[in-house]
């Protein structure tokens, strides 16, 4: 007799949470090109720059060195406190290694962030448009995602007026992040410091995502943290994979107060264990040594800013914040919507694709319908390529 039919039925949790559409989109331009077909992605959240060679010769020498074995879960010693000293360095603050963990990257950072600080039904209050991650980790830890929309024609930028009215007995943490992916908008430091006393009073946390910081087009770098008491309810998202164009190596680290330190730390004994050894001997030299590489991408970064941002405004009917920081444009492309059955962002991609050969993030990713974003770490070239197919897509579909 043939053996009873069984159904194997995933988690509950796992439904929580959705694929990654940045990952979506990489996937399908990918497949695309598989097939011969000529794509201009401006899809992928990365630095085209090569990681710089001093960083290589690092993880090169630790191979040789046999530095390949197991290290502490949460980091080795010599990491910890070239996070730390270069933190002090670039931002004034005064974390010691028993402040910071290593992860797998920035994102391994906020997952693990949310799930030992987020019980069910706590609050998490998120500004629109945000980082696609956010919103998952939140849900899948049990909480409850409070959105704050931002105005696109203020240029996204966000205040402690407009997050206040959200707060309630039930907000756990404010997320952050600055500058922004996807809009490329940039907090002051004195509105980032308002935002910090005010959940600072309500015995709130603060989490800073600083991604790409360094990726600042205006003024000097900062950090909230290095504001007169934030360490105590301060939380730091750290990545070397934007600064040192180091995705592929997957580093990451959180600073904030010792017993989130050693909660991440325990949580992650039983998950990743430690990062990669090779690639946090990579991290030491990318900290300590020559930082020549940093505003090298800035500068081609403002560059090609300055052209996507002109390019864009070229189009009738889109509109488009100058960005002011990372390496995002954020277009609102609903001139675009209801005459030939677009009706949303994430159709104008899909079509986008399939009729131009052109990958983009549509926005309803990022909490927004009417916004694509447009990733501007690649050459000027494939800029102008993708640019003159957008036009032409938009200008058919108007």
């Amino acid at each position: 007799m043939p053996a009873a039919q069984t159904t194997l039925a995933l988690a509950d949790r796992i439904s929580l949470i959705s694929v990654s559409s940045t990952m979506k989109v990489a996937a399908d331009a990918d497949r695309l090109r598989r097939e011969g077909v000529d794509v201009v992605d401006f899809g992928a959240g990365e630095p085209d720059f090569p990681t710089p060679d001093n960083i290589k010769q690092a993880a090169i020498r630790a191979i040789h060195g046999n530095f390949t074995k197991y290290t502490p879960a949460g980091g080795t010693q010599e990491l910890k406190e070239a996070i730390c000293w270069r933190h002090a360095t670039d931002y004034g603050t005064g974390y010691k290694p028993a402040e910071c963990v290593v992860s797998v990257g920035g994102k391994h950072v906020i997952f693990n962030l949310m799930q030992v600080l987020v019980n069910p039904g706590d609050e998490v209050i998120i500004p629109v448009p945000y980082w696609v991650t956010y919103k998952d980790v939140v849900n899948y830890a049990g909480g409850k995602c409070v959105f704050v929309d931002t105005d696109e024609a203020e240029g996204f930028t966000l205040t402690a007026s407009m997050i206040e009215p959200y707060l309630s007995d039930r907000t756990r943490i404010v997320i952050i992040n600055s500058p922004s992916n996807p809009s490329g908008g940039v907090l002051s430091r004195e509105e980032f410091e308002r935002i910090f006393h005010m959940t600072s009073r309500r015995g709130i946390w603060l989490l800073t995502d600083e991604c790409y910081c360094r990726f600042l087009y205006d003024g000097e770098p900062f950090s909230v943290a290095s504001a007169n008491g934030a360490k105590e309810t301060v939380l730091v998202a750290g990545s070397l994979s934007k600064t040192y164009s180091m995705t592929g190596w997957r580093i990451g680290f959180c600073l904030g107060p010792a017993p989130v330190a050693a909660a991440i730390n325990k949580l992650q004994s039983h998950s990743t264990s430690n990062p990669t050894s090779i690639s946090q001997k990579a991290a030491v030299e990318a900290l300590r040594g020559p930082q020549d590489s940093v505003p090298l991408m800035l500068a081609e970064y403002r560059k090609r800013r300055d052209f996507v941002v002109e390019r864009l405004r070229a189009i009738p009917g889109v509109k488009i914040s100058e960005p002011k920081g990372a390496f995002y444009a954020y277009p609102n492309v609903s001139v675009a919507f209801g005459g030939s059955g677009i009706q949303s962002a994430m159709q104008f991609a899909e079509r986008l694709l399939a009729e131009a050969h052109v990958a983009v993030v549509p926005g309803e990713a990022f909490g927004t319908a009417a916004h694509i974003r447009i990733s501007y770490a690649t050459s000027i070239e494939e800029l102008r390529r993708g640019l003159d197919r957008l036009h032409q897509f938009i200008a058919a579909h108007s």
